[in-house]
């Protein structure tokens, strides 16, 4: 049976992979695995950078999620960003994602200091734009735009 928990420092390795396969996947980028390990092992020593999910089944890590705060001055709270989700191939369609995004649900539900939650997605990326509307996320409010250095 699957278990969702917060992921400690030692799913560190486990995590950056998972980030390596998800950039090729996605995007057929080849990510340095050094800037990964050490991006990933930054949030473990810094909380304010964000939290890590993880997904097991029989003792072995199948998906992970990064959880990271923006706060709003329009509500006085903070909105989580899911970020960063990978399931491992045989596992998906399987309601993996659906019973992390529960999790963190609930977590917000018993948090009187976050309003609400979000993530953004590659508009090409159609198998996950439909797992988020059939789990009752609403894409249609606001466009993500972004610039990079």
């Amino acid at each position: 049976m699957v278990q969702i928990r917060l992921a400690t420092e030692e799913d560190k390795d486990v995590i950056a992979d998972f980030q390596i396969k998800m950039a090729w996947e996605t995007e057929s980028l080849k990510l340095d695995a050094d800037t990964v390990h050490l991006g990933v092992k930054s949030v473990f020593l810094d909380p304010a950078k964000g939290k890590y999910l993880v997904a097991v089944d029989d003792h072995i890590i199948i998906a992970s999620m990064l959880l990271t705060s923006e706060w709003s001055d329009w509500r006085d709270k903070w909105f989580l960003w899911i970020q960063s989700v990978y399931v491992v191939p045989e596992k998906r369609g399987q309601g993996v994602f659906r019973k992390m995004y529960a999790f963190v649900q609930q977590m917000i539900r018993s948090d009187e200091e976050v309003a609400g939650l979000r993530l953004y997605v590659d508009s090409a990326n159609k198998p996950a734009i439909a797992t988020y509307k059939a789990i009752g996320m609403d894409g249609d409010h606001y466009k993500l735009f972004e610039w990079y250095k």
